[in-house]
């Protein structure tokens, strides 16, 4: 195997979207569960460790935890389950070499721990937005935007996040809504009863907000759960909104993105203040991180991609995650010394900018 170029190896990461750590041990179920986007194991008998993302736990976990290589999933669960999930979620952590941290707690299961807990790096919020809307909504309709701004003006979170490609897929009216239109959109959820708001105009009024407020704004985009449909999560749906909100000059923040990362790469090479990354695709295709991460690179400026995990409940997660994204990186930018595209110097810079600059400046984290 080919080794990594020591500018990506020695890069420090910056994991611009993920979640918490579970700090509680998983039997094989509970595991299986929280190891995909899938939100429960199949009935018929199949197993995610037969899947790329599973041989890769194995082929690449295991020795973490002083087993062998390949070691059989029972194994492997046997071993985490002695261990204890201090310890597995404290070596994986550590092992993922990432220095900060942005924690997306919009959704925080019983049990969970932030990830900084572990390894002492550093960690900041982003401000899940639908979240903000679940909690000041009860107060009633009519004062719903004055609370959603309060909201906003008092956060402490350096970016906020949308997802309205779950709630109501991201094909947004590019317009600012008025304040009558929120309101009547807050009083409608309110009547019907539900806790869990869907509505485009909550969506879009709660994004132009963070923006005026100079919040970096994540989207959710693509690949998902079952609750989304992937047809309504192509980030060419959100074109409108990106061309109206261009002139604020805050960056939006594609998350994601796979199967539709070359269409972001479009959208981040047109629109200056669009960034992208693959997220969660990294560690999901695993072994073939090198070629998906190729696609998204295709047209992407280099200053315009970024890192992230979107780990959520499983330390192994986070450590594929940064273990295949600095693989398939390596990989791309080998490839082109090999072929003389670009020089050391240029492999150097591309490495750093991806691996943290590029958040640092995107979300003004020095």
């Amino acid at each position: 195997m080919e080794p990594l170029l020591p500018c990506v190896s020695s890069s420090p990461l910056v994991d611009h979207h993920c979640h918490g750590v579970l700090g509680v041990d998983l039997d094989r179920d509970g595991f299986e569960s929280n190891l995909t986007e899938a939100s429960s194991v199949s009935p018929l008998g199949t197993s995610l460790f037969d899947s790329s993302l599973g041989l890769a736990v194995r082929r690449w976990c295991a020795p973490l935890l002083d087993l062998p290589s390949l070691a059989p999933a029972v194994e492997y669960l046997a071993r985490r389950r002695s261990l204890g999930a201090a310890e597995v979620n404290r070596a994986f952590l550590s092992a993922s070499g990432i220095s900060t941290f942005l924690v997306d707690a919009g959704a925080w299961p019983e049990g969970f721990q932030a990830p900084s807990v572990f390894t002492g790096s550093r960690e900041l919020s982003v401000l899940r937005l639908e979240r903000l809307a679940e909690d000041v909504v009860p107060d009633g309709a009519s004062g719903f935007p004055a609370r959603a701004r309060e909201a906003l003006d008092s956060t402490t979170a350096v970016a906020a996040k949308s997802i309205a490609a779950y709630r109501v897929g991201l094909e947004l009216d590019p317009a600012r809504p008025s304040d009558r239109e929120v309101v009547s959109a807050a009083d409608e959820w309110l009547t019907s009863g539900s806790s869990r708001f869907a509505d485009e105009v909550i969506s879009r009024f709660l994004v132009w907000e963070a923006l005026d407020r100079g919040l970096p704004v994540q989207f959710h985009v693509g690949y998902g759960d079952a609750d989304l449909s992937l047809h309504k999560c192509d980030p060419l749906l959100l074109t409108d909104l990106l061309r109206a909100t261009a002139p604020l000059g805050v960056p939006i923040m594609l998350l994601h993105n796979y199967p539709f990362h070359r269409h972001a790469g479009y959208l981040a090479q047109v629109f200056p203040h669009v960034f992208v990354d693959v997220g969660l695709a990294t560690h999901s295709v695993a072994h073939q991180a090198g070629r998906v991460l190729g696609e998204a690179l295709e047209i992407v400026p280099f200053g315009k991609f970024l890192f992230s995990t979107d780990a959520f409940a499983l330390a192994e997660l986070y450590y594929l995650g940064a273990l295949f994204f600095r693989r398939a990186l390596s990989d791309f930018l080998s490839t082109g010394l090999r072929r003389h595209a670009f020089g050391l110097s240029d492999a150097e810079r591309i490495a750093h900018l991806i691996g943290w600059q590029n958040a640092h400046r995107a979300y003004r984290l020095e």
